[in-house]
């Protein structure tokens, strides 16, 4: 697509990354600031007309309100209305696979400071996207191009 491509990992401040990597799960306070952050990052490539693409785990209907909204979205529990600084039109994409695929996958990766051992927490945590929220899913038993091209009709579906 051409598009930046932001990897929120790579925003982390330390003491989320240290947290992770003792194996302890991120809670709300842990990922607020973080969500904010890469909020303010799409928020900054929206006004330079310029598209992005953000892998996150945006586990929360309230995280991805965050991302749409930013830390206003926290105090109202809801999106922002149009105005000053309206709400970024985001479309989420849910990789939805089983714990065993997802295991399977993340015993492979190297060199990353979230262990394994978390992905129990994370499906814990997860809220699966639901109407109204602007969402696709696509499972992850599909192969890697065919999870592309998915994704792909979507965005230029609009």
């Amino acid at each position: 697509l051409g598009w930046k491509f932001y990897d929120a990992d790579d925003y982390h401040p330390l003491e989320n990354k240290k947290k992770m990597a003792e194996g302890i799960p991120l809670n709300d306070e842990d990922r607020i600031p973080w969500l904010c952050a890469l909020h303010d990052i799409l928020r900054r490539e929206d006004a330079s007309r310029q598209d992005a693409i953000l892998a996150c785990s945006a586990l929360k209907k309230m995280y991805r309100r965050v991302l749409i909204s930013g830390a206003s979205a926290i105090e109202s529990n809801q999106p922002e209305q149009p105005g000053e600084n309206p709400a970024l039109k985001i479309l989420f994409v849910h990789l939805d696979g089983s714990m065993d695929i997802i295991a399977g996958r993340l015993e492979k990766r190297r060199g990353h400071f979230m262990p394994p051992e978390l992905l129990k927490s994370q499906f814990d945590t997860l809220e699966p996207p639901s109407a109204p929220e602007n969402f696709i899913t696509v499972s992850l038993e599909k192969s890697l191009p065919e999870i592309v091209q998915e994704i792909e009709s979507a965005i230029l579906r609009g």
